[in-house]
């Protein structure tokens, strides 16, 4: 079935299949229910946005260890693997050890297709960032390739990986002070609103039960995907930041926003903005679907993606 709706309004849909109490409201600004704020960061260049993501992840890591003795981050394909190629470096500038031992890296989506393939996520991030840098292997999760088989005789094996990536990754209980499963999540968007393999209209957007979904009808090619479901980056995820630059997605951004208000602008002419995200009942993009319960919300673009944007210069609140 189609579904057109948000996170919440989904519930509606479900309530007949699952009788669970409903979590906690996001944190609310003022008195207006559902009105959610994040930071907004507008770079004057690619390279200046890939300074601003590196600063987030640094904050997000020196964080996690605070709490923990590890670091789970999950990321994403598209353009943003490319992105990541300094991060190596951009440790060593701030002088931050970034003990890649305790880095777990999961992946936000993936096509299903093996490792080699040109589609797949995992090889883009390993190209650009994880075959260099000293993850251990058996902490990079991709998916079981045995199950992509044609001879398995799996007719619904988006299903059945999506099963298996879930149990393996997310077996284990939060704990050793952890509060997340997720310390951080990079994501892309699309000029259609997609975000991860959550598609527009999508019937995975009222999935809150499963932590991993499979996708066999994704109006991107390839077909067959997994994905982590909102219930990961909205319940389990302590920062989630999105990324996406260029004049496509513009529209996006101002459809998913309220009001911006500009805080400051660094010398990189990199401007920082707090954002009022719109309702969620009134979102109708995936992208805009996302915003974690008790975390942090952070979006990156450049000044084309925040063309259609109207700035004030007037502050509500800090971040």
């Amino acid at each position: 079935y189609t579904a057109r709706c948000s996170y919440i309004g989904c519930r509606k849909l479900n309530k007949n299949r699952i009788k669970k109490k409903v979590a906690p409201p996001i944190r609310v600004m003022g008195s207006r229910a559902n009105i959610r704020e994040a930071k907004l960061y507008i770079a004057h260049s690619k390279d200046d946005i890939a300074a601003s993501l590196y600063q987030l992840i640094h904050k997000a890591f020196q964080s996690a260890l605070v709490e923990s003795s590890s670091f789970y981050i999950a990321l994403s394909g598209g353009s943003l693997p490319s992105l990541l190629s300094d991060l190596p470096r951009s440790f060593h500038t701030a002088g931050i050890d970034p003990q890649w031992e305790k880095w777990h890296v999961l992946l936000a989506d993936e096509r299903l297709v093996t490792s080699s393939d040109p589609e797949s996520n995992l090889k883009a991030l390993k190209e650009y960032f994880l075959d260099h840098v000293n993850i251990p292997q058996s902490q990079i999760y991709g998916i079981d390739e045995s199950l992509l088989k044609a001879d398995n005789g799996i007719s619904c094996r988006h299903e059945v990986v999506a099963q298996e990536y879930q149990k393996r990754v997310f077996s284990e209980p939060i704990g050793n002070g952890r509060r997340y499963l997720v310390d951080c999540v990079l994501l892309g968007f699309g000029p259609d609103g997609h975000t991860a393999s959550l598609f527009p209209n999508h019937k995975l957007l009222c999935e809150y039960d499963l932590l991993v979904a499979g996708i066999k009808d994704s109006p991107k090619l390839p077909l067959e995907r997994i994905t982590l479901t909102l219930k990961v980056f909205n319940e389990m995820s302590r920062n989630v930041i999105f990324v996406g630059a260029g004049e496509s997605k513009a529209p996006i951004l101002r459809d998913v926003f309220e009001r911006v208000h500009l805080v400051s602008e660094e010398i990189t002419k990199t401007k920082i903005c707090i954002v009022e995200v719109k309702d969620a009942k009134h979102q109708i993009y995936p992208c805009g679907m996302i915003r974690p319960r008790d975390g942090g919300l952070v979006y990156v673009t450049d000044t084309g993606g925040a063309q259609n944007l109207t700035i004030t210069q007037q502050c509500c609140s800090l971040l």
